[in-house]
């Protein structure tokens, strides 16, 4: 999300003169104090702002240091503009400078065309060629064209001012169902105090505000829902299909800036991604692009030729050691769109998500081969969980855990984000080693109620 600047005060210099009036006793003023009255907002709705940090992007981690696409430093109340004072003569002598100029200009023109009496009265320069009824002729956009699908998809994303304790913030969010229920990440309207703190501003500039369904920090989504009908819904497409390499379009309000449109590819899969707040990380099996994101991006969609929205934007990368999101470097990331649909439907009927789990805490400090089962308990918590997936599959505290159907894990976050990418009741296939023998073990995940 980002925060909206206050409006820099510029003078009004076009405003009519006022009727000239005896002069007042009163102490002069200094020349330039009418540079200093307070502008109107700006004609856009939103306005951007500085990215900074934001509490939805990916921490640093290993490989991958990320952060939300909404960073951004939240910003006070704005004051209302002190009354305009009267103007004196100073924007008469504008008026008769503009005046001036343009007599002399007429002069000049004059002058011009005595000295060459050759120059053309028309400069006849190119036109587009016309079609046969006389209009000119009009660029060609097939089906399936950049400008095709963000015709057809714009209309659908809106953007989300979320009024907090510290000040206003942005992000982006798209509609889920022609009743009202509109998609969005949970670290964008995390922290809205209470009903009405949050405004959803749709493409056609109508806005109406929104109310909070129900929203997972574990998979930072949340859906909102506002009173309108006959909206156009996006279609969330299977993300299982999607491939290295295919088109995708992001959408949505970077930095304030609604109806954004920014075109890439896929360039990678299963990227272990870290999203949200500090103390409410959610851990995103993601899909990696380079279209542009930036800060105000996050909940807009990722869509695919077809204009199927295939995930849902929510990260950035930065550089090893940037502590605040400072914009694109081609390195974007999107919760796939299977993950967000089976959250959506669960928010939408109960207001609440569950994810799975196997019931083991792992050791991040552990640096060999696969992921380690901790060999203690932590906090009061035991390393496996008596009773759980994970201990009635045999799997005990200190073994090593070195694939998940097949597929090798070599970091924690990777291991969580695949089990997260699952659903309660799945059953995966986890390649364990237990001093020096390994086996493979089947294991069934549990459901544990999201926060």
């Amino acid at each position: 999300m980002t925060d909206r600047p206050e409006p820099a005060p510029h003078d009004d210099l076009f405003a009519p003169p006022e009727p000239a009036r005896p002069p007042s006793p009163a102490p002069q003023q200094h020349p330039a104090a009418a540079l200093h009255e307070p502008a109107p907002l700006p004609v856009e709705g939103r306005r951007p702002a500085p990215p900074g940090h934001d509490s939805g992007w990916p921490r640093e981690e290993p490989g991958v240091a990320s952060a939300p696409a909404d960073a951004g430093p939240a910003s006070g109340p704005v004051e209302a503009p002190a009354p305009r004072r009267r103007r004196g003569p100073g924007a008469a002598l504008v008026v008769a400078a503009l005046v001036a100029g343009l007599a002399g200009g007429v002069v000049g023109d004059q002058v011009s065309d005595r000295v060459d009496p050759d120059r053309p009265a028309d400069a006849a320069l190119p036109v587009a060629p016309a079609r046969g009824d006389g209009e000119q002729a009009v660029p060609s956009r097939p089906a399936g064209s950049v400008a095709d699908i963000a015709a057809t998809v714009l209309p659908s994303v809106v953007s989300l001012e979320v009024q907090r304790d510290e000040g206003m913030s942005t992000g982006s969010g798209f509609v889920l169902r022609a009743d009202g229920y509109i998609l969005t990440n949970h670290h964008v309207v995390a922290g809205a105090p209470a009903q009405g703190a949050i405004t959803v501003a749709f493409a056609d500039g109508s806005e109406h505000p929104g109310e909070l369904v129900g929203a997972t920090a574990d998979y930072d989504l949340a859906v909102v829902r506002v009173e309108a009908r006959d909206l156009t819904p996006l279609v969330l497409g299977d993300s299982d299909d999607v491939v290295v390499g295919d088109a995708v379009l992001a959408v949505g309000a970077p930095l304030g800036l609604e109806s954004t449109v920014t075109a890439g590819i896929v360039s990678a899969l299963h990227r272990p991604v870290q999203a949200g707040e500090a103390s409410q990380t959610a851990f995103i099996d993601a899909i990696q692009t380079d279209a542009a994101i930036n800060p105000g991006n996050s909940g807009g969609p990722l869509v695919n030729a077809a204009g199927e929205v295939v995930g849902i934007n929510s990260a950035i990368a930065q550089p090893p050691g940037t502590m605040s999101a400072t914009g694109s470097i081609g390195l974007g990331f999107a919760i796939p769109a299977n993950q967000a649909r089976h959250t959506a439907e669960q928010l939408i009927e109960t207001g609440r998500a569950t994810y799975p789990v196997i019931g083991v805490l792992l050791d991040s400090s552990y640096r060999g081969e696969g992921v380690q089962v901790a060999t203690e308990a932590q906090q009061g918590q035991a390393a496996v969980t008596p009773g759980g997936p994970a201990d009635e599959a045999g799997i005990r505290p200190g073994d090593v855990i070195l694939a998940i159907d097949g597929r090798p894990v070599s970091m924690s976050d990777e291991l969580i984000v695949a089990i997260r990418a699952r659903q309660p009741g799945d059953a995966v296939t986890l390649r364990v080693r237990s001093g020096e023998a390994e086996r493979d073990v089947r294991v069934v995940l549990r459901e544990q109620a999201s926060q």
